[in-house]
């Protein structure tokens, strides 16, 4: 009986399966294809077969052509040579054209991972949710007359004066400074300047701040783009002190924050000629308080104390004054940084988040480079409301106004073949070195060599340092030697010749290098020495500038192609995450040293990073 049950039931399970089988599909099943059929499809595939009616017919193929098929096939002789040669370029016309979206869309992913997702804003801002739908209001309005202008009218001033504006509801660009309605002030000390008329930056950025506009001003060096937020913050504290005087440690009203301590000075020295020129004219004083390193902080606190307008610091300084209940930022309401893209760059978005945290309530926030790629554009956007976007020319280009000469030196030739570049022009002459000794050794030679010559760099004592900038800036010496503490944003008048001993890392540092010279209208030579120990994709980099600013390229340079060099017309500007045209940010070198960078760092804090000695 056990014997007949257990049959049964292998029995029944023998048949649950096969009839589980019988029901149920196969998925590794394939069909089968005819040999003849695999055949045609792999000639198709491979180009080498095609349908007849593509083909020109003889009367005999038309003939033998089966009637009852749907589609006839033949043979690729059948074409001529030339219609198989324009069939192959369509083809690889398509897929050349492939190829450029499949490199554009891996470039946006990369941007895409890199990019900061936290956005810059201050801690409490993000904690609380709190998110400013629109710009702050302002008494300031443009004329009526131009108000009353149609849109194509502003957008033709905008294109004669090759001005890019985006955003919404853009003010309208203003021609004078009249127009601007600032007080006879600041009109006569810009005359006393020279300065009769708006810059294109000045056309479209004054009128966008003095509305309350917060903004992304992108220019070449020598733009005037300095202006284009000492103004505006001049007459705000204007209006704020005529209405409701400052008080004893009230302010500041205006915050300007600047890369180095010699901008910083700069821009400080630049607001006091406005407010002294505004006093001549029985406005009243406009105080201005300098917070950078080396210089004591009961200076800056005594401006403090009496009411300050308008702080321009630098973030090192600034940081240790906020930290201390020094100073606060319960009433500014305009915030500034200048040269923005290497305040955010190179780990500093910490700290600026850290500064923005102090703001007690919504500010205007400017910002302001010569180079600021998409990646720092796209990830400033988040500290702004509704912003306007100036640019003129393109972010990262050189100044057209400086005649580039590129020159191969080696490097045990460069002290001596310095003496002769200097014969090229009359001083004054800035010359640009990347390490601080090799400063000090060219500032040497050339003083045994009897050049009046002077020397800075972020090793030397602040008073040195300002007596050496004051020194060159007065006429009184002939040459400045310097790494870049003194190569963004510094004005020195009449510079002729910009000689980079040493070619930089950066080819945004090139830019802000040879823009010392050729400023504003003027005209200016710059001379660089490159040699084998340069980085490649610095070459390639600075090849493509000089072609895009129609300079002359040596032919070391012209030589130079690598197989990630690029086709800007099919790709466009070069790596959108450092601005370099040589190269894409597949292969960014700068990306890559900063994410080598960071992975080093997993697991230990480094307490020293951020601060630098230019603070």
């Amino acid at each position: 009986m056990s014997d007949e049950a257990s049959t049964s039931r292998k029995r029944y399970r023998r048949e649950s399966n096969s009839d589980k089988s019988d029901l149920e599909p196969d998925d590794s099943y394939e069909p089968y294809v005819p040999v003849k059929q695999r055949l045609k499809e792999k000639l198709i595939k491979h180009g080498r077969l095609i349908p007849v009616a593509a083909a020109p017919k003889s009367s005999s193929e038309n003939e033998n052509t089966d009637e009852n098929s749907q589609e006839a096939w033949g043979r690729k002789f059948n074409i001529s040579l030339l219609d198989q040669h324009t069939e192959l370029k369509k083809i690889a016309e398509s897929k050349k054209i492939s190829a450029v979206e499949k490199q554009l869309k891996e470039e946006e992913k990369i941007l895409e991972s890199v990019v900061e997702k936290k956005a810059l804003m201050g801690v409490a801002e993000l904690a609380k949710g709190i998110q400013y739908e629109d710009p702050i209001k302002t008494s300031w309005k443009p004329p009526r007359y131009i108000l009353a202008r149609s849109e194509i009218k502003h957008e033709s001033i905008r294109l004669k004066n090759r001005i890019l504006a985006e955003g919404d509801d853009i003010p309208p660009p203003i021609t004078t400074f009249k127009e601007m309605k600032f007080p006879k002030g600041i009109l006569i000390g810009l005359e006393k300047k020279g300065i009769k008329k708006p810059s294109p930056i000045q056309i479209q950025g004054l009128p966008a701040i003095l509305s309350g506009r917060d903004l992304i001003g992108i220019a070449f060096t020598g733009s005037g783009k300095t202006l284009v937020f000492v103004l505006p913050i001049i007459m705000f504290c204007l209006e704020q002190e005529i209405r409701l005087p400052f008080i004893r440690n009230e302010g500041p009203y205006g915050l300007i924050i600047g890369p180095s301590r010699e901008l910083a000075k700069q821009t400080y020295d630049i607001l006091k000629y406005f407010a002294q020129h505004l006093q001549q004219t029985g406005m009243p004083e406009i105080r201005i308080g300098l917070a950078i390193g080396g210089i004591p902080v009961n200076e800056t606190m005594n401006v403090v104390n009496r009411g300050c307008h308008i702080m321009v610091a630098t973030a090192g300084r600034l940081m240790d004054m906020l930290g201390k209940k020094m100073i606060n930022l319960d009433v500014c309401r305009y915030l500034c940084m200048d040269e923005a893209d290497r305040m955010i760059d190179m780990g500093f978005e910490e700290d600026v988040r850290t500064i923005f945290s102090y703001f007690k309530g919504q500010r205007q926030t400017l910002l302001f480079s010569a180079t600021m790629p998409k990646k720092i554009q796209n990830f400033a956007r988040s500290a702004l409301v509704k912003p306007v976007t100036v640019n003129v020319g393109r972010a990262g280009a050189a100044s057209m106004n400086v005649t580039q000469e590129v020159e191969y030196v080696k490097p045990e030739a460069k002290i001596v073949h310095l003496l002769e570049t200097l014969q090229k022009t009359p001083p004054p002459v800035l010359i640009f070195a990347e390490k601080k000794q090799d400063v000090d050794a060219i500032h040497e030679y050339l003083l045994l060599k009897g050049v009046e010559a002077v020397a800075i760099h972020g090793g030397k004592d602040q008073e040195e340092r300002t007596h050496a900038v004051d020194a060159f800036r007065s006429g009184t010496k002939d040459v400045l030697v310097a790494t870049d503490v003194a190569s963004k944003g510094l004005d020195f008048a009449d510079v002729q010749h910009v000689i980079n001993y040493d070619m930089p890392d950066d080819i945004e540092n090139y830019v802000h290098r040879i823009g010392r010279t050729g400023r504003s209208s003027g005209r200016g030579l710059a001379t660089t020495f490159i040699n084998k120990l340069v980085e490649q994709f610095v070459l390639l980099d600075l090849k493509h500038l000089l072609i895009e600013a129609k300079q002359s390229v040596p032919p070391f340079l012209q030589e130079l192609t690598a197989d990630s060099e690029i086709e800007t017309g099919n790709l466009g500007d070069g790596c959108s995450y450092c601005g370099g045209l040589g190269h894409r940010i597949t292969d960014c070198p700068k990306l890559e040293a900063i994410q080598s960078k960071q992975a080093s760092n997993i697991g230990r804090k480094d307490y020293l990073s951020n601060t630098a000695a230019d603070y």
